[in-house]
């Protein structure tokens, strides 16, 4: 049983490290002139607006979110997600 728990730990982490990865890759790629008009912004875009896109909206319906020119939505997702992890993490440990 001690393994199983392990091995999820391990999958979790792996999934959050790479969900994080994606999401620093595309705030990089929004920043160059090339942007999403290829097959690897495309991947990122597909990858990442699951959750930047419910980010962006909550942003926009907050009273901050108005007319801001620089998208938070990435911050505000990494923040939740690393919120999400832990709490994961605690529920495996307590299995």
């Amino acid at each position: 049983m001690e393994n199983l728990s392990v091995l999820l730990m391990k999958a979790v982490d792996v999934f959050f490290y790479v969900m994080e990865l994606l999401i620093f890759g595309r705030i990089i790629l929004s920043w160059l002139p090339m942007g999403f008009n290829n097959p690897i912004g495309q991947f990122l875009y597909s990858m990442t607006e699951p959750i930047l896109g419910p980010c962006r909206r909550m942003l926009e319906k907050s009273p901050l979110g108005g007319g801001m020119m620089l998208d938070f939505s990435p911050v505000i997702a990494l923040i939740l997600m690393m919120l999400l992890k832990q709490l994961l993490l605690g529920l495996i440990t307590m299995l």
